[in-house]
Parts: C-alpha cells; sequence; structure tokens
C-alpha cells in the first residue's frame, strides 16, 4: 500500500503532465489559428476549385473496318501519330474511278480540240474558196459588162450575151454556196467551244468529287490533333465504326491547364483580372502552382444552370452565390502533374 504522501506527488506529477500536455494542445491551436487567421486576412480563399483542360472527343469522318489500332489506354501521344486506321480499299476504289472519270472528260476534250483544228483548217480553207470565187466572180461580171456593150453596139449576139450572163450566175451561186458553207463552218467551231465548255464544266465538278474521295483515303487514317493523352481505349480492331462516331478521348496537353475557382459573391471585391493566384492541389499539398486570373464569369454558376433559381415562387431562401473565376497555371510545371478534375485550393493575396 502506498503511503499518503506517495498518493499525493503522483497526483500532482499527473496534473504537471496534463497541465503541461494541454498547454502545448492550446498553444498549437492558438498557433494554426492564428496562421489561419491571418491568411484570412492576407489572403482570399476557397476549396470549391478544380484543375481543368481540354478534353476532346476522336470522331470518324468516314466509316469502315477498324483494322488497327494504335494507342493504349492513358498513353501520351504526339502531334500527328497514328491513332486508328481504317480499312481503306473501297474508298481507294471509289478515287480511282472518279479520277479515271476525269481522266475520260480530258480525252473527251482533246478530241473536241482535234475537230477544232480540222474545223479552222477547213475554215480557212473555205475562205481561201471565197477569195478564188469572188475573183471569178468579179473577172465574169467585167466580162458579162463588156458583152453587154457589144451586144448594145450589135457587135455581139444574145446568144453570145446569154452564155457570159449564164456563167456569171453560176460564179455567183458557187460564190453564195461557199458563204454558206464558211457560214456553218463557223457554227461549227463555236458548237465545238460549247462542248469544250461544257465538259470542261463537268471535268471540273468530277475533280472537286475526286479530290473528296481522295480526302476520304486520308481519313482512314485517324491520326492525334494536338499532343496529349489518350483516354480510356473502347475500340477494338475488328469493329465496324460510322462517320460522326466517337472513338476515344484525348487529353489536350498544348494548351495551359486551368483551374475553375468558384469564389463566394462577397470574395469578389478582392479579385480582379491579372492577378496573381497560388495554387494548391490535394494530391500535392507541399507545393505551390502559380497561378493567374484570366476572367471572372459575367454571371454566377447557379444563372447558367439547366433550371436556374426563380426567387419570385415565394420559397427564397438567401443563399450566398458562387461566381466561377478561371485561372491559368504554368504551363510547364502543371500540366505532368495536375490532372483535370482534381481538387485544388486557391489563395490571392488581397491588395
Amino acid at each position: 500500500m502506498k503511503s499518503k504522501s506517495e498518493k499525493s506527488t503522483t497526483d500532482q506529477r499527473v496534473t504537471l503532465v496534463t497541465t503541461i500536455l494541454a498547454a502545448i494542445i492550446l498553444l498549437a491551436l492558438l498557433v494554426w489559428g492564428g496562421k489561419i487567421l491571418w491568411l484570412r486576412l492576407k489572403y482570399t480563399y476557397t476549396n470549391d476549385a478544380q484543375v481543368s483542360q481540354y478534353i476532346n472527343p476522336v470522331i470518324a469522318r468516314v466509316g469502315g473496318y477498324v483494322v488497327d489500332v494504335h494507342y493504349k489506354d492513358h498513353e501520351a501521344v504526339k502531334r500527328g501519330d497514328t491513332l486508328l486506321i481504317i480499312d481503306n480499299k473501297e474508298y481507294k476504289y471509289e478515287a480511282a474511278q472518279a479520277s479515271a472519270s476525269i481522266r475520260k472528260e480530258e480525252a473527251e476534250i482533246n478530241v473536241l480540240s482535234s475537230q477544232k483544228q480540222i474545223l479552222q483548217e477547213e475554215h480557212e480553207s473555205l475562205l481561201k474558196s471565197i477569195s478564188a470565187s469572188e475573183a471569178n466572180v468579179k473577172k465574169q461580171q467585167l466580162e458579162y459588162d463588156r458583152y453587154k456593150y457589144l451586144y448594145n453596139e450589135k457587135s455581139a449576139t444574145a446568144q453570145q450575151l446569154e452564155e457570159v450572163e449564164a456563167k456569171l450566175e453560176v460564179y455567183k451561186s458557187e460564190l453564195a454556196t461557199l458563204n454558206h458553207k464558211l457560214e456553218a463552218s463557223a457554227e461549227r467551231v463555236q458548237d465545238v467551244d460549247v462542248q469544250k465548255r461544257v465538259i470542261g464544266a463537268e471535268r471540273n465538278r468530277l475533280t472537286a468529287a475526286a479530290g473528296r474521295k481522295h480526302l476520304d483515303v486520308g481519313y482512314t487514317i485517324i491520326r492525334a490533333p494536338y499532343d496529349g493523352f489518350m483516354g480510356k481505349r473502347t475500340i477494338e480492331a475488328g469493329q465496324m465504326v460510322n462517320a460522326g462516331e466517337v472513338l476515344g478521348f484525348i487529353v489536350n496537353t498544348e494548351t495551359p491547364v486551368w483551374v475553375t475557382a468558384n469564389f463566394k459573391e462577397t470574395q469578389l471585391r478582392y479579385l480582379a483580372v491579372g492577378d496573381t493566384v497560388e495554387v494548391v492541389a490535394d494530391a500535392y499539398p507541399d507545393e505551390i502552382f502559380q497561378g493567374k486570373i484570366i476572367s471572372i464569369s459575367p454571371a454566377t454558376g447557379a444563372s447558367f444552370s439547366l433550371l436556374p433559381p426563380d426567387n419570385s415562387t415565394g420559397n427564397f431562401v438567401k443563399i450566398v452565390q458562387r461566381v466561377p473565376v478561371r485561372i491559368e497555371l504554368a504551363h510547364t510545371v502543371a500540366v505532368h502533374k495536375l490532372r483535370s478534375g482534381m481538387n485544388v485550393n486557391v489563395s490571392v493575396p488581397k491588395q
């Protein structure tokens, strides 16, 4: 049995230890509370913030049979890397057919060009024949005028005059026929030009169609549009895909990472575009990421919701609204550590 003095000594020691522990805890709480108070006085703070990045779908521009997939889940890819390959045999055949149609139209244009050249040569030959015929008519006209004079002077017979006149009429008829042929020749040349324009327009249409077919051939190889990380792989070789179908998702790492921080409306007076921001991610509590406010939303988050609240219904309860603020982070550091959707804490120094 302990004596009464020993029990008193033990109680005193327990009381001392308890007092010291309580004092240490109280001091720690005071330091922690003072630090939090100092931070709240110096910084505008929110923990309602998430990391954001551009996450875009990889879409098939043509349909077909998937023959190969070149990426794995969450794999890093570079701009232009091949992601998927769709069987392109049908598209190649269609492109070859369109190209053959173009060559056919070009051959027809060449044939018409040859016809036009022949018609132009015939036209020039007719011009020469008309010149000769005009000379014959002119010569025969002079002969007729001479015989008519001699006939009037009783130096030539009526038969001679009639023969000269008949020959003149023959020459005139031949000249009229040649002129008619010349007009027809000119019209045939014009017809060839019209046909060439029609075929040329058709060739241009087929050229555009062939270009579209060749584009489809290129679309059968689906490439990464930019540097980034692929999401979960949901497509496999052997599947049939349709044009416009989503084949996967890619996270863009070429653009800066940003944080969407939802500040209370009562904190907006401390914020301005261009302010420096300190961001601490829950995943890296000992590392501070520097950022800058890029924009402040023109309305509260509730205003942009699918069913915004209607305070005129009589059920009004005043709730502090939050306003989204976009904060852009340093690209080189944040892009390799932070992931879209991560929770972060944001502190903005008060001015």
